[in-house]
C-alpha cells in the first residue's frame, strides 16, 4: 500500500489578506491535486519595517523572505501578490502558476458614500501609492493627496477616525476579504491604469521540483498570465521600481483572427502634471515582446524623464499588498 504524500507547506505572509488569498490557493490544490496544503507563514522585511519603501529597497521587501524559505527547503511553495515579484526572475524559483486575476481596477472608500467626483475641494485623500497619487492629481478634482500605510482595516479606519475624507484602495484585496460592500467607486482604468500586476497572484515553487512545477500548473490561467507578463514587461523596459508611478493594463480579448492582447500604459510625473499613456496590441503568445516594445516607445517619447529624481516630500509607502 502506498504511503499518502505528506501535506505541501504553502509560505505565506501573516496578514490577513496574504492568509486568504494563500487560502484560496491552499483550497484549490486540495480540490485539483487531492492534496493536503498547510499554510506556513512567513514574516518579510516588508512586514517588519516602518521606513518607507523606497529607503528598505523597494521592490521585493514582501518577497524575498519567502523565497528563501522556499529555497531553503522550508516550505514547499509560496504565493505572492503578482505585483509584489520584481521583474528580474530569480535564480532557482519558478512561476509556476498565474491563476485567474480578480478584477485589477482601483477603488475609493470615502465617507458618506462620496464618489471622488462628489469630494469638496481640499477633501483629504489617503494613499501609499505614487502611482495612485499622481494619477489623482492628474484628474485635477482639487483634492488634497495624504501619504498613508498600514493594512485595509487600518487605512479605512483613518476615515472614521476624521483624518482623511477617503482612501483609495485595490478592488482585488477587497473582494477577497469580502469587503467590496464598503466601496463608493469603482475607478475607470481610463482615470486610473492598475498597477502591473494589480489584481493576480503569483505561485512559485523551486524550478528543480520539477514535479510541483507540473502539478502547479492546473492553477494557471493562460489569458492572466499573458495580460501580467505584458504589464510587467514594460514596468521591467521602463526600469521602474515599484514604487513609480507607472500604471499598466493587458487584456486578452477575442479579435478578427484569434485572440489579441491589449496592452495600456501610463507614466507620470510624481506630481501628475506630466504624463505619457500609449497603447499597443500583439499576440498573448509574444506578451513579453508586446509589452517590451510598448516600454521601449514610452522611453523613446520621453518617459525615463518623468519617472527622475527624488519623491519630494513622497508617499511613505511599504507597498501596495494589503490594498
Amino acid at each position: 500500500m502506498t504511503a499518502p504524500l505528506r501535506p505541501l507547506r504553502l509560505g505565506t505572509r501573516a496578514s490577513a489578506l496574504a492568509m486568504t488569498q494563500s487560502g484560496h490557493v491552499a483550497d484549490a490544490l486540495r480540490a485539483r491535486l487531492g492534496r493536503e496544503v498547510e499554510l506556513v507563514e512567513v514574516t518579510t522585511h516588508g512586514d517588519v519595517s516602518r521606513a518607507p519603501l523606497a529607503q528598505i529597497g523597494g521592490t521585493g521587501v514582501f518577497v524575498s523572505a519567502l523565497r528563501d524559505a522556499l529555497l531553503a527547503g522550508e516550505v514547499d511553495l509560496a504565493v505572492h501578490s503578482l505585483k509584489d515579484l520584481p521583474t528580474t526572475p530569480a535564480d532557482g524559483i519558478a512561476l509556476a502558476a498565474v491563476p485567474p486575476r480578480e478584477d485589477s481596477r482601483d477603488v475609493v472608500i470615502a465617507r458618506d458614500g462620496l464618489t471622488l467626483g462628489e469630494l469638496p475641494v481640499g477633501s483629504r485623500v489617503g494613499t501609499g501609492s505614487p502611482r495612485r497619487a499622481a494619477q489623482l492629481a492628474a484628474l485635477g478634482l482639487g483634492l488634497e493627496i495624504v501619504p498613508i500605510r498600514g493594512n485595509v482595516d487600518t487605512r479605512i479606519g483613518k476615515i472614521a477616525a476624521g483624518e482623511v475624507d477617503a482612501v483609495l484602495l485595490a478592488r482585488a484585496g477587497l473582494a477577497r476579504l469580502g469587503r467590496v460592500d464598503e466601496v463608493t467607486e469603482v475607478i475607470d482604468p481610463f482615470q486610473m491604469l492598475p498597477a502591473p500586476g494589480q489584481g493576480a497572484l503569483a505561485v512559485e515553487c523551486r524550478a528543480d521540483d520539477v514535479s510541483l512545477v507540473e502539478a502547479l500548473s492546473v492553477l494557471d490561467d493562460p489569458a492572466t498570465r499573458a495580460a501580467v507578463t505584458a504589464e510587467r514587461a514594460v514596468l521591467a523596459t521602463l526600469e521602474a521600481g515599484c514604487s513609480a508611478p507607472v500604471g499598466a493594463l493587458g487584456e486578452v480579448v477575442e479579435g478578427d483572427d484569434g485572440e489579441e492582447l491589449w496592452v495600456r500604459a501610463v507614466v507620470l510625473s510624481l506630481d501628475g502634471a506630466l504624463s505619457i499613456r500609449m497603447s499597443t496590441t500583439g499576440s498573448p503568445g509574444d506578451a513579453f515582446g508586446v509589452g517590451s516594445r510598448l516600454g521601449q516607445e514610452m522611453l523613446a517619447d520621453g518617459a525615463a524623464d518623468l519617472m527622475e529624481g527624488p519623491q519630494p516630500g513622497g508617499p511613505d509607502r511599504v507597498g501596495e499588498q494589503h490594498a
